[in-house]
């Protein structure tokens, strides 16, 4: 990887970060939604909003404790870890001095945004007085990156780390910012997304940076093995089985009849999401690959040939 080709965004980071810039946001007492229908299909479901609608506000809000454990998750155990390695320049990778101090301020930003996360969920608790249940202590990329590192040579594996982080990372900048867009959920939930936004759209850009370097250096004989994982990757990430778990707990959790709980369970089991170039993910995936220039090789766009649209496939 060449020094020369990297660009630093430590004076932006100067400037802009959330840590440096941002008041700590009190969750408001008001009616709006802690969090988004559209996001909890179980609320959504024909059962529950003929049955269950009294339980709405313990879902969402189950829903939410939910999402900021998987941020604290996907911020302190999985992205933590790369840029932290890259940091202290443990990473198989050369990498530029420049790049390693950016990584830093990376790992900065996502203690901080875990620290955010985890001081909304004592807010939301001491509000609702909803205790949260118990939480998953994986997420979908808990699964996805070590399956996906098992397929790749050894010499590859810092490098499939690398690239499926920047992934994750592009993927969550295009979900917060629909999240922070949401006019049904309180304002400083939205807030904490927005600032959560501010932050990820300046990561999105270093690991897209990251790989669209390493990519150009890359061996033909390496970009082949890699591309051979990538649909690994996505049927591990793209999965749902977390949050049909999620929600069949939830289920148990609510004060209903026996009919009832067996017709939630049955149409929560019955949803499905297939790893289809229709599922929702994958659009913002393709264009992160599009931007850090790997789709443009032969190799992945076979690889991914059953994600791509017509028009993308290649000859």
């Amino acid at each position: 990887m060449s020094v020369t080709d990297y660009r630093s965004f430590a004076d932006d980071w100067e400037r802009r970060a959330t840590i440096r810039t941002r008041p700590r946001r009190l969750l408001e007492n008001d009616e709006k939604l802690i969090y988004p229908l559209c996001r909890q299909p179980l609320v959504l479901s024909a059962t529950f909003l003929k049955h269950c609608s009294q339980w709405r506000d313990f879902v969402l809000t189950q829903s939410f404790y939910r999402f900021i454990h998987d941020v604290v998750i996907f911020e302190t155990e999985i992205v933590d870890k790369t840029a932290r390695s890259i940091a202290k320049n443990r990473f198989s990778l050369p990498l530029p001095l420049a790049c390693r101090y950016d990584a830093m301020t990376v790992v900065v930003d996502e203690d901080y945004h875990a620290l955010v996360a985890m001081d909304f969920l004592q807010q939301a608790v001491a509000l609702t007085g909803i205790q949260p249940l118990e939480l998953p202590v994986q997420i979908e990329l808990s699964h996805a990156l070590p399956a996906a590192q098992a397929q790749a040579p050894e010499h590859l594996r810092d490098a499939v780390e690398l690239i499926v982080v920047a992934i994750a990372e592009n993927t969550v900048t295009h979900d917060v910012a629909a999240f922070s867009k949401d006019d049904s959920v309180k304002s400083s939930v939205r807030g904490l997304m927005a600032d959560h936004l501010f932050d990820e759209g300046r990561h999105a850009q270093f690991w897209t940076q990251l790989v669209r370097i390493y990519w150009q250096s890359a061996s033909a004989q390496d970009r082949d093995s890699i591309a051979g994982v990538l649909p690994t990757f996505l049927t591990h990430y793209l999965t749902n089985e977390i949050q049909k778990n999620f929600d069949l707990q939830l289920i148990e959790h609510l004060d209903i009849s026996a009919d009832i709980r067996l017709a939630l369970r049955n149409e929560i089991v019955a949803m499905d999401f297939p790893i289809t170039r229709q599922h929702p993910l994958i659009g913002n995936i393709m264009s992160f690959l599009q931007h850090s220039g790997m789709l443009h090789t032969p190799c992945v766009a076979r690889a991914l040939d059953n994600y791509l649209p017509a028009s993308g496939r290649p000859a």
